[in-house]
């Protein structure tokens, strides 16, 4: 190969990153389009002939590849979390009161920045080279979409500088959006193709990025404003500040508006002018982003199970619009909760199209006068769910109608009944065919039974063939009732068929939480198997016995005495068991130790045990009185670190917490 074109390859490449960086990120081109797509037909064309000089941070990887069958699956480093929110001034200072609280620090500085109304990815650099991009996801795995990721050009494919100064891996966490002129143009131009526009930006923004085919995301206007990071080797940031900083250094755009180092005083005022400021940005914001500045702050908060305790968003109040109500239905969920349901005049509310807005209970519709036939004013709450916010009344006409509940359920004509201190109206037969879906499914789920083989579509099928009308009857199905379904191969029926039989051992707070009792999660499930130990003692239980569990609340206990009052309930229950279900109860009050040295301590196990499960290694600390949680934080006493242990061992270490190997933790356990 001809050196010279090597050369040129390189300073091609050279010269095309740094002008799109001007161009896409600094907003400050120094050369005309016409000379920066010279420069990279060129390089095309080099490539092409020589594909051994393509590398993997050349600008020609932007304009996409080859479609791809479907999306890889990748697991998050550290899980991409959530956030909590705000709607008011007191939910931020409460906020703050709980950092103060918990850091025993009586001032605490804050970053905040605009909440953006996009795609969240996280980029991975290794020796600053981009190697892979992965959407959110579900926070614990994304999808994997490298190769449209290459094609926004504000993205560096590689760091802005040198190999001694990247870290060896970066995990860099942004939003990907499209700004507002951007996307008038390219919904312009999808009319002009007669194809159908995208509603609003994130969803132009969303779509784009998750196409099979990059070289259709490459024609995308596509950037992105970076805000975290995740897992980092080689590099540590003192402060939020300073982590934003190095982004920037490193070429990435960082929003112009974020303010740092601030007081909570000066996070309040910040919102107002934000919210001043919003309808003049070009591009979508929700709210605004609260986040610890400290880094070692924001390690002894810790998280929470879907959300970190740094840091909250604070959102703007929902958009709104007026609309009028056509009619007033009411749907019958899960548990049985009667819902009126406004059906509205279609109309456009911040991007969105809204034909439906929930009006919550009977209470609420009389509280504001709802009528059908009204106009009114609806919001979407959080600027997702849809709901009426007041009525018009200088717009009636006198020929609106005032809707009234009914007295039996729609959908199974069973009466309902409104409980004690209570504003829903239920319908309490478990096997309302309205509910029984949902119920199904809930049943079947990896909390409840487990049954594998039942996917949703599955259960959809089963209930709307007949062949299931109660939980019961999912133990009597047969494979030659299952083989007549359309579409259910004999590897699908015997699936199922498997699942079934291998979930008839379950545990008692599993069993009580896929029964599905209004007001009865998976802690209250725990509470219950704690106290009762057969389902017999519980079922014979008054309301005061439930009422004096610790941790149990009043609408808990009301609803599981509703629950087992239910002749047709206590019907079920005793099919299931007659089917061959049997309950464990491993959790049943034991005396506790009070002197043990474990009694009251906070333990997180992680990595592998080599002789303990960790099923058996958290039933026997809980049985001493201690507490398992998921996550380390400043109030953690133990971690117990088995084989590959990871992350929680390099933060346990950080924190000072001490660290226990499997002998210690079966020393202290037969302590």
């Amino acid at each position: 190969m001809d050196n010279s074109l090597k050369k040129e390859a390189q300073q091609l490449q050279k010269e095309l990153t740094e002008h799109s960086h001007r161009y896409h990120v600094l907003d400050d081109p120094i050369i005309s389009d016409g000379e920066y797509d010279r420069k990279m037909a060129r390089l095309l064309e080099i490539e092409t002939q020589n594909p051994e000089l393509c590398t993997a941070d050349s600008p020609t990887k932007r304009v996409g590849a080859p479609p791809l069958d479907a999306f890889e699956s990748a697991a998050h480093s550290i899980p991409m979390l959530s956030l909590d929110n705000a709607f008011e001034d007191a939910d931020v200072l409460a906020f703050n009161a709980r950092n103060v609280k918990i850091l025993e620090s009586e001032k605490i500085f804050y970053t905040a920045e605009p909440k953006l109304d996009g795609l969240a990815v996280e980029l991975t650099y290794e020796n600053g080279i981009l190697t892979r991009a992965t959407t959110r996801g579900d926070g614990i795995n994304g999808e994997v979409i490298t190769e449209n990721v290459r094609t926004v050009k504000s993205i560096p494919l590689r760091l802005k500088a040198t190999k001694d100064e990247v870290p060896a891996l970066l995990e860099v966490r942004g939003e990907v959006i499209i700004m507002h002129k951007d996307f008038e143009r390219l919904n312009q131009t999808r009319l002009a193709k007669g194809e159908a526009v995208f509603a609003n930006p994130r969803n132009a923004a969303a779509g784009s990025l998750r196409q099979l085919d990059s070289r259709v995301t490459a024609t995308r206007p596509l950037t992105i404003f970076v805000y975290g990071v995740g897992k980092v080797t080689g590099l540590a940031f003192e402060t939020q500040a300073g982590m934003l900083a190095a982004l920037k250094e490193f070429g990435f755009p960082v929003n112009e508006h974020i303010q740092t180092h601030i007081t909570i005083q000066e996070v309040l005022a910040f919102y107002n002018r934000l919210a001043e400021i919003r309808a003049n940005l070009d591009y979508e914001i929700d709210g605004m982003v609260i986040k610890v500045d400290r880094m070692d702050m924001q390690q002894a908060l810790g998280e929470k199970i879907k959300s970190p305790r740094w840091a909250i968003a604070y959102k703007f109040p929902a958009m709104q619009e007026t609309t009028t109500i056509l009619d007033i239905i009411v749907q019958v969920g899960r548990t049985g909760t009667l819902t009126p349901v406004a059906l509205l005049e279609p109309t456009n509310v911040g991007g969105v199209v809204v034909a439906r807005a929930t009006l919550h209970n009977a209470d609420e519709i009389k509280r504001k006068d709802i009528r059908i036939g009204d106009r009114v004013l609806i919001m979407r709450a959080g600027d997702v769910i849809p709901k009426v916010v007041k009525v018009i009344e200088s717009a009636r006409k006198g020929t609106e109608q005032v809707f009234e509940m009914p007295e039996t359920c729609p959908v199974c004509n069973s009466p309902v009944r409104r409980l004690a201190d209570e504003a829903a109206i239920k319908c309490i037969n478990v096997a309302c065919r309205a509910q029984l879906t949902e119920r199904i499914k809930h049943f079947v789920s990896k909390k409840g039974f487990d049954m594998d083989g039942l996917g949703k579509k599955s259960v959809d099928q089963l209930v709307n063939e007949g062949l299931i009308a109660s939980f019961a009857d999912l133990f009597t199905l047969d494979k030659e009732r299952l083989a007549s379904l359309d579409r259910q191969a004999e590897k699908s029926v015997s699936n199922m068929l498997k699942a079934i039989e291998g979930s008839k051992q379950i545990s008692f707070p599993r069993f009580l939480f896929a029964l599905g009792i209004d007001h009865t999660g998976e802690n209250a499930a725990r509470l219950l198997a704690g106290q009762f130990e057969t389902l017999e003692t519980l079922m014979a239980a008054d309301k005061a016995s439930l009422e004096n569990i610790h941790g149990m609340g009043e609408k808990t206990a009301a609803s599981v005495i509703s629950f087992f009052a239910n002749q047709e309930n206590k019907r079920i229950i005793q099919q299931i068991l007659d089917a061959g279900v049997e309950i464990q109860n491993d959790l049943f009050a034991r005396e506790t130790p009070a002197d043990h040295p474990l009694s009251g301590k906070t333990l997180v196990l992680t990595g592998t045990l080599e002789t303990l499960k960790r099923s058996e290694a958290k039933r026997c600390l809980e049985e001493l009185g201690a507490k398992v949680t998921s996550s380390v934080s400043a109030r953690t006493d133990f971690l117990v670190a088995g084989r590959d242990a990871g992350s929680k061992l390099e933060k346990a270490t950080r924190l000072g917490v001490t660290v226990l190997d499997e002998i210690e933790l079966k020393a202290l356990l037969h302590d």
